[in-house]
């Protein structure tokens, strides 16, 4: 099985990876190309507070159903893995498509739950680009993976406020259709390689493979780690961040600088880690610090008072959340057998997708009922919640 391994990998050409790179690029841009703006365009539409951390959040609710099951049939349906992927793309053309045409709260709700679709075939992606390595390689494959994510991120939202102040609010939406239909295109040629899998979990019941799944070292506390960073995410620059902006008077095109201010050291944090062997027995000590700086720096939010002391802080934070994402995902990989990966994937960004959902809501709640630093105060406690389970729970 090994030496088929090592045929299959060798089977892989640059313009594989470069063909796969670009469905994730098409893949992530289609979604946050509006991203940035979306809070705002939400208040120019009437929506108070509570209703656009309904509508952002929202996002994650379809994550949260449908990726566990994914990775599970995945991992029995592997044939379907690719067509899955392509079907996420169809599915973001008809949620940008919603975006353009409707602007009711009801219909960008079910755009974005269209949206979180989409999301949800990340698991077959992730899952999928690991079997283009060879098994001691799986931090690089999330590290090029994550790095390409949050290039896209950054490239997406940094002209999306450009966008909209030049062309209107509906440009972005069309442009992510587009993204839509080129990530169809790519993902139709990606190159699927078939992994065998072992013959006992080839015969075994769908419930023993789960509770196989459950018992994974590390996995639920990892999972809980990366749901307080998703929701950290999308409650700050994904969320509220460029409100607090907007409320001091930035514009949407000035947006660029916090933009960058986060995703450039996001990005070079997952890019380091392409290049650099970090021993796994050191991965405990740098989430604790990177989720202790992401905490404090959360809690001096509400006392910035201008677009480069706001930009400041989230340098900060999307530093090291840059740090946190390639970790946790390479933990999940680390720890999962092949024939589990899909599930054990599946399981990881279905419950950290709560927290993608649960976030904005609260937040918006918060911020309804006692203002936008209070948003900022119960981030930063999340952030600090995560610290002591790293300390805690984390074992080597």
């Amino acid at each position: 099985m090994e030496a088929i391994q090592k045929k299959q990998h060798k089977s892989i050409f640059l313009k594989d990876h470069m063909n796969f790179l670009a469905a994730i690029f098409c893949f992530w841009f289609a979604i946050y190309i509006y991203s940035p703006v979306f809070g705002v365009y939400l208040q120019s539409k009437g929506f108070s507070y509570s209703a656009v951390g309904i509508i952002i959040g929202s996002y994650g609710i379809t994550q949260i159903l449908l990726r566990l099951p994914l990775g599970v049939l995945s991992d029995y349906l592997s044939k379907l893995r690719k067509h899955l992927l392509v079907g996420g793309f169809v599915v973001s053309l008809i949620s940008c498509l919603i975006l353009v045409y409707f602007d009711s709260f009801f219909m960008i709700m079910i755009a974005r739950l269209f949206a979180g679709i989409t999301a949800s075939m990340w698991v077959m992606a992730t899952v999928l680009y690991t079997y283009y390595f060879s098994a001691n390689q799986s931090a690089k494959a999330m590290g090029t993976l994550q790095f390409v994510t949050v290039a896209t991120q950054f490239v997406s939202m940094a002209i999306s406020g450009f966008i909209v102040e030049q062309f209107g609010w509906n440009s972005p939406f069309w442009i992510g259709a587009v993204a839509s239909i080129l990530g169809i295109l790519f993902a139709w040629n990606i190159k699927d390689v078939q992994v065998e899998r072992q013959a006992n979990a080839q015969q075994s019941k769908l419930i023993q493979h789960l509770r196989v799944m459950l018992a994974l070292p590390r996995l639920k506390m990892v999972t809980f780690l990366s749901l307080v960073a998703h929701a950290i995410l999308f409650i700050t620059i994904f969320g509220f961040s460029p409100i607090v902006a907007a409320e001091n008077g930035v514009s949407e095109t000035s947006f660029i600088w916090l933009i960058c201010a986060f995703f450039i050291p996001h990005a070079l944090a997952s890019l380091s880690l392409v290049f650099t062997d970090i021993d796994s027995r050191y991965n405990k000590r740098i989430l604790f610090v990177c989720f202790g700086l992401t905490a404090i720096f959360l809690f001096l939010v509400p006392f910035t008072s201008s677009l480069f002391s706001l930009s400041l802080v989230h340098f900060v934070i999307g530093l090291a959340l840059g740090f946190v994402f390639p970790i946790l995902l390479d933990e999940v990989v680390r720890i999962s057998p092949g024939y589990l990966k899909m599930s054990a994937m599946g399981f990881f960004q279905s419950f950290y997708a709560l927290g993608i959902f649960f976030g904005p809501l609260v937040a918006g709640v918060i911020a309804e009922n006692f203002g936008l630093a209070e948003v900022f105060y119960f981030t930063g406690v999340l952030g600090g919640g995560a610290v002591v389970v790293v300390n805690f729970g984390f074992r080597k």
